[in-house]
């Protein structure tokens, strides 16, 4: 083989091992909104890590404080973990509770598996995972465009110990992926079920079906990750991969994740992130009393975002002319994919065309949510 040839080769080699995981953010270490959150699992929400959605459906009672710890599998290549402390046990389990943890995919993010078709791709989940319960768990995919399901069962061996885990799933020939900006599969751990969802004595594993209550029973033997105040729960080195077999874990780079999780959600300016006034950007009096501010999103977002705030007094102001003037929110004017235009027309008050410092305050928090 000629040099060239030789070189040519080791490029594809190499390219061939880049953009693997079809997870983002699967070592845990971008999390935009916050370190920790408490009183997770009243409703469903997206918390601390970003993409990592806490899902609940039902009466489901548990509440769990989310947090990235430092606690990582032994001479493991991870710095970071996703933390669920169970601090609301649910001993008794509603017949329709169910609590899961789950990250949805972009559907034009995942067209290369050729769902719908006799050359559906295989492919391979991998993570680590430590928990307070031994037995049996389930992960589950669920392809929304076909509102259907596969899953697949692994078992905690040894109580707080990390366990490496490796699963494999058919891919789906009977229902295509739409090759649009929505959720194309969401991919869920379990962390407990109801009577609704364990009633099958044997559910199929690793097979599609639709999602529907003749179905989705079959989830025999799922352990109860809530049934006390002393468990903890955790999750890391994620990855989503074609094929059978998985591979070592892919690390990118933190601003390549970053900018990964700002296609979903970003945070324009927070006040306690730097101790001081966060400059969210560039605003001026387009009347005596309303403030304009027009933001370049970071990167092209999912979908145009809506506003998450902190909203208070004077947690926000314009800085302009040798004088601060404070108001407590913000509303959307008009917004693309791209950019976003603010508008203030209340607690403000200037001369028209002045242009000013647009920042946060004690308290002031602005970002911008486009999640699936």
């Amino acid at each position: 083989m000629s040099k060239a040839a030789e070189l040519a080769a080791l490029i594809g080699s190499q390219s061939a091992l880049s953009n693997r995981n079809l997870i983002i953010n699967g070592a845990m270490n971008v999390a935009q909104r916050s370190s920790s959150v408490t009183g997770v699992g009243a409703s469903s929400s997206y918390n601390a890590q970003d993409r990592w959605k806490f899902f609940t459906i039902g009466s489901a009672a548990a509440r769990w404080t989310q947090s990235v710890s430092t606690d990582v599998p032994a001479s493991s290549t991870f710095t970071t973990s996703l933390k669920l402390d169970c601090t609301t046990a649910s001993g008794t389990v509603g017949s329709d509770d169910r609590q899961q943890l789950m990250q949805p995919i972009e559907a034009q993010d995942l067209q290369r598996l050729r769902y719908g078709s006799s050359a559906a791709k295989k492919v391979t989940l991998s993570f680590w995972v430590k928990s307070s319960v031994t037995g049996k768990n389930y992960c589950m995919f669920y392809h929304a465009d076909g509102t259907r399901f596969i899953y697949k069962s692994y078992t905690v061996d040894s109580a707080d110990t990390w366990e490496y885990k490796t699963l494999t799933f058919s891919g789906d020939t009977a229902s295509a992926i739409t090759n649009d900006n929505g959720a194309g599969l969401n991919i869920i751990w379990m962390l407990y079920l109801g009577s609704d969802y364990t009633s099958a004595t044997d559910g199929a594993e690793d097979t599609w079906a639709a999602w529907n209550s003749g179905n989705y029973d079959q989830f025999n033997g799922q352990v109860n990750n809530a049934s006390s105040t002393d468990n903890n729960w955790y999750l890391c080195g994620v990855q989503l991969e074609v094929g059978e077999q998985a591979t070592s874990f892919e690390h990118r780079s933190y601003g390549d994740e970053l900018a990964r999780c700002q296609r979903y959600y970003y945070v324009a300016g927070r006040h306690s992130d730097y101790n001081a006034n966060a400059n969210i950007g560039t605003g001026f009096y387009y009347s005596s009393s309303s403030v304009m501010c027009i933001l370049q999103h970071p990167v092209e977002m999912r979908t145009k975002p809506s506003i998450d705030q902190a909203s208070g007094s004077d947690y926000y102001a314009i800085q302009r002319a040798g004088a601060t003037d404070g108001f407590d929110s913000f509303t959307l004017s008009t917004q693309t994919n791209l950019t976003t235009k603010l508008q203030v027309s209340s607690g403000v008050s200037g001369t028209a065309g002045h242009a000013g410092q647009i920042q946060t305050e004690t308290n002031g928090m602005l970002a911008f949510d486009a999640e699936l």
